[in-house]
C-alpha cells in the first residue's frame, strides 16, 4: 500500500470514529477514560497537537469544535450527565494504573 492510500485510510477511520462518537452521545467521556484511557478531549487534544506540529494555530477550544461539531460547553450542556461516585472512583484507580 502507498503511503497517500495509508493516509487516506487513516483520515477515514478518524473521521468515522468522530462521527460514531458523536452518535453515541450516551457514550460519557469518564467511563471513555476508564475503559479506554481516552475521550472525546483526547482525541481533540491530539488533533490540536497534530495541527499546531504543521504549523498550523489551533487552540483547545477551536480544536474541540472541531471535534465534537460544536462548542465544547454547547456539546458538553446537551449530553454530558453528572459522573456518579462509582465512576469518579474508577476514574483514580484508572488514572493512578496510567500515571504510576
Amino acid at each position: 500500500m502507498d503511503k497517500q492510500t495509508e493516509l487516506e485510510l487513516e483520515a477515514a477511520a478518524f473521521r468515522r470514529l468522530r462521527d460514531h462518537l458523536a452518535e453515541r452521545t450516551d457514550a460519557q467521556n469518564i467511563d471513555m477514560m476508564n475503559l479506554a484511557g481516552f475521550c472525546r478531549n483526547c482525541l481533540s487534544r491530539w488533533y490540536q497537537e497534530a495541527a499546531n506540529a504543521q504549523g498550523i494555530e489551533m487552540d483547545k477550544d477551536a480544536a474541540r469544535e472541531a471535534f465534537y461539531g460544536m462548542p465544547y460547553l454547547e456539546w458538553r450542556d446537551k449530553y454530558q450527565t453528572e459522573a456518579t461516585a462509582e465512576q469518579q472512583a474508577a476514574y483514580v484507580v484508572s488514572h493512578a494504573k496510567t500515571h504510576s
